[in-house]
């Protein structure tokens, strides 16, 4: 038995899900799971469909060939089918800051996330120990501006190398080459504080708790050229008062980076995350 994931836009029109669902029953699959979403301002459909199948009698291939004949051009549709076993395989870019690694990897050890990390890349050593910790290979690619070129060319062979689906930046202090996102387009997870624009800065905590804010917060989203605008996957916060000092601050902003860090990749791990115009489409 084999259990296929299979995600669907295309332009809002009548008998999508009758359709899909009538393919499921004729290749003798059964359907587990099936949401659905139509964004009336752009009518566009949105679906996301779990089912499981005799793998012996319809192989991956044969039903994704099938799939785009009987389906996907009739319908005009963007679509794919994961096999559920095939895990993702998720590189980690991290610098010096280690709460959101240490977390994603506790994560990872324990079983809570359905992926495979093959690699950790970063710009400095000081992360090497952790990564040893937990028996992962570690490169560090040194990147700046002088070496920019270099540091890219070294970041995308380490990449192909390991054969990586997505990328997560985890506290990685590096703006992310256009060469990198275009090939990752959608596939590159970042992390940061949400007090933006309004606090931007190396300290925003301090900036922030001069002005007395009452909320702060994490916002995980897919990276894009426009820096720090991509499709937002996860957001949180948390409460703060004038009893709560800078410290207070900045390790439940920590906190709140882990956790919502953590749901993003979960999300993107299970196929449960659709972009469409820099917003996504987020199935629970």
């Amino acid at each position: 038995m084999q259990k296929i994931t299979i995600l669907i836009h295309c332009k809002d029109q009548k008998s999508i899900i009758a359709s899909v669902t009538n393919y499921i029953a004729s290749i003798e699959g059964n359907i587990i799971y099936l949401d659905q979403h139509v964004d009336a301002d752009e009518n566009v459909f949105f679906m996301r469909l779990e089912c499981e199948l005799e793998s012996e009698k319809w192989p991956i291939d044969a039903i994704k060939a099938d799939f785009e004949t009987n389906l996907a051009l009739p319908f005009d549709m963007d679509w794919k089918i994961y096999p559920q076993q095939q895990k993702p395989r998720m590189a980690l870019f991290v610098s010096k800051y280690d709460h959101c690694l240490y977390d994603i990897l506790g994560r990872y050890s324990a079983g809570e996330l359905p992926l495979e990390i093959p690699v950790i890349i970063s710009n400095h050593e000081d992360l090497r120990k952790v990564a040893e910790q937990f028996a992962i290979p570690f490169y560090c690619v040194p990147f700046t501006k002088e070496i920019k070129a270099i540091g890219e060319k070294g970041q995308l062979e380490l990449l192909a190398q390991y054969n990586i689906d997505f990328i997560v930046l985890a506290r990685y202090m590096q703006i992310i080459t256009p060469k990198l996102i275009e090939k990752y387009q959608n596939n590159i997870i970042n992390i940061h504080h949400s007090f933006l624009p309004a606090f931007p800065g190396a300290k925003p905590y301090h900036s922030a708790f001069k002005r007395g804010v009452k909320i702060i917060g994490a916002t995980s989203h897919y990276v894009t050229e426009g820096l720090d605008e991509g499709p937002i996957i996860e957001q949180d916060i948390a409460r703060v008062t004038h009893s709560h000092s800078i410290e207070d601050f900045i390790m439940k902003g920590r906190d709140l980076e882990r956790m919502v860090l953590a749901r993003a990749i979960k999300l993107h791990a299970e196929r449960k995350t659709m972009v469409y115009n820099n917003k996504t489409v987020v199935f629970l």
